[in-house]
């Protein structure tokens, strides 16, 4: 049975009683952003889907968390995370978490083992009206993205396929300086190919991201902030990585701490 949160349920309430009423790398810290209206986001997101409502990562997207009950619940989430300070990035490499988009990650990964590389599993999930190489149901060659970061709606080729990049949403480098760098091999290949830290996205706005944390960079586009705070927040709780206490601090506060 689907679970009612928040908003959901007292909607539902409301029409049973009849009283329903019709109608890589930044330097400064980024603003708060505003709430905005729910059809609003309905439009801008696509077939995107709340994180709160997308544990593993399986389902399309990041969609904009509007409501005071969900943003309550985001807060609660957040809450649980660790923090500590950053370790040095020294012996960090790439490949320390198996080379690039792998199908081969430890079989617990959703999408692993599953004859299609990380990467285009990612474009799949998230992209509309998919387009396929000859002979293949993986490699897709051209969609339309509902950019979560940017509100932009990209119309997307492989000939062009830089203008859409895969963010790890908690970036390599930092896991690595949070305690990553002691893990074993597999649990490093997991957490690089792990749906639930995996997010396209706008190329170039991805590419100023670098390894930062949520205290030095933020998806430019404001709706989407708490949003994003919950995904890292998840994936930080799934693999028992601490944050930063300044990162802490500003993802409480894009979701109304």
């Amino acid at each position: 049975m689907t679970r009612l949160r928040g908003g959901a349920a007292l909607a539902v309430a409301m029409v049973f009683t009849g009283s329903a009423l019709a109608g890589c790398e930044g330097l400064v810290p980024p603003a708060d952003g505003g709430p905005s209206g729910s059809g609003a986001a309905a439009a801008r997101d696509g077939r995107a889907v709340n994180p709160l409502d997308n544990p593993d990562g399986t389902k399309p997207g990041l969609a904009a968390v509007t409501s005071g009950a969900d943003k309550e619940e985001a807060r609660a989430l957040i809450e649980k995370v660790e923090t500590k300070g950053r370790g040095p990035r020294t012996g960090y490499e790439r490949d320390e978490f198996g080379y690039a988009w792998m199908d081969s990650a430890p079989r617990d990964v959703p999408f692993s083992h599953n004859g299609c590389d990380s990467r285009n599993d990612l474009l799949k999930r998230d992209g509309e009206d998919l387009r396929f190489r000859a002979g293949s149901d993986c490699v897709v060659t051209s969609m339309t993205l509902h950019d979560p970061y940017t509100g932009k709606v990209i119309e997307w080729t492989k000939s062009h396929a830089i203008e859409v990049q895969i963010d790890h949403v908690m970036p390599l480098s930092y896991d690595w300086q949070m305690g990553a760098s002691r893990w074993s091999k597999d649990k490093r290949e997991s957490i690089a190919n792990d749906p639930l830290n995996l997010v396209p996205v706008d190329g170039p706005t991805n590419g100023s991201k670098g390894d930062s944390g949520p205290a030095s960079w933020l998806p430019p586009d404001k709706r989407i902030r708490c949003a994003y705070s919950v995904r890292f927040a998840q994936v930080s709780l799934k693999y028992e990585l601490p944050v930063t206490a300044p990162d802490k601090e500003m993802m409480l506060k894009q979701c109304g701490g």
